[in-house]
């Protein structure tokens, strides 16, 4: 395929990303950063291992 088709169809695909606007189900947008909120709250399951093995001292070199 020619550079001057392959540009054409890139174009094409680019206006039609750029310009169609699907419709948005806010249901489903909310669910998802709701239980995206939910997950970052969650304990760190690896802090009772970083507060045991990391120390502040930087003398111990």
């Amino acid at each position: 395929m020619g550079r001057g088709r392959q540009k054409a169809k890139h174009t094409k695909v680019a206006r039609e990303l750029k310009y169609f606007s699907p419709d948005t189900n806010y249901s489903a947008l909310e669910r998802e950063l709701a239980s995206a909120s939910e997950r970052a709250s969650a304990e760190d399951p690896w802090a009772e291992y970083a507060s045991k093995y990391n120390s502040d001292d930087e003398d111990e070199d």
